[in-house]
């Protein structure tokens, strides 16, 4: 491995401890699926709300669409790492997502993600192709297109943030 990788996760991000954790937090406020995921979409009906299949279909997907996650660990008050198994002082205030005002929507922020992994790139002296293969589940392709912003998806981007050993709320940015 690269020394300057930290692969800080030994595991990936838990689509299905987050499904559990909205449907715990649904029942303990006695909230359908429906007003629940009205909740997490701030009552927001234009632009791209999150759909109640987004939701309840996580427990079965594989990967999972990013800026909705967030949405999600929103309402949870909850950190990406808190739904990683196994890492260690997940709640931490380095991890905590940033508070956004009603009108507003955290994203992502792949553009950040691709300088970040760009720079520990060169500091390693590898080629992408390497850090794909270090990361496992994208391609050189996906990796520097990142350059162009756009969305993301867990769990791969953290396993991203993972190897580059920084927490996760450090690559999302407020948009209006």
């Amino acid at each position: 491995m690269n020394p300057c990788a930290f692969r800080i996760f030994s595991e990936d991000f838990s689509l299905e401890a987050l499904h559990e954790a909205l449907d715990q937090q649904r029942r303990a406020r006695g909230l359908s699926w429906a007003g629940a995921t009205g909740e997490i979409n701030r009552f927001k009906t234009s632009g791209h709300p999150i759909a109640i299949s987004t939701i309840t279909g996580l427990k079965k997907k594989a990967a999972g669409e990013g800026d909705g996650i967030l949405q999600m660990l929103l309402w949870l008050c909850r950190t990406p790492e808190s739904f990683v198994p196994g890492f260690v002082d997940a709640e931490a205030e380095r991890f905590q997502l940033r508070q956004v005002h009603v009108e507003q929507t955290l994203r992502w922020d792949a553009k950040a993600l691709h300088a970040a992994l760009n720079a520990q790139r060169e500091a390693g002296g590898m080629t992408w192709s390497q850090v794909a293969q270090e990361l496992g589940g994208f391609t050189s392709a996906m990796l520097t297109n990142l350059a162009n912003g756009g969305r993301v998806g867990l769990p791969g981007v953290m396993r991203i943030v993972g190897w580059l050993g920084r927490p996760a709320a450090t690559f999302t940015r407020v948009a209006d």
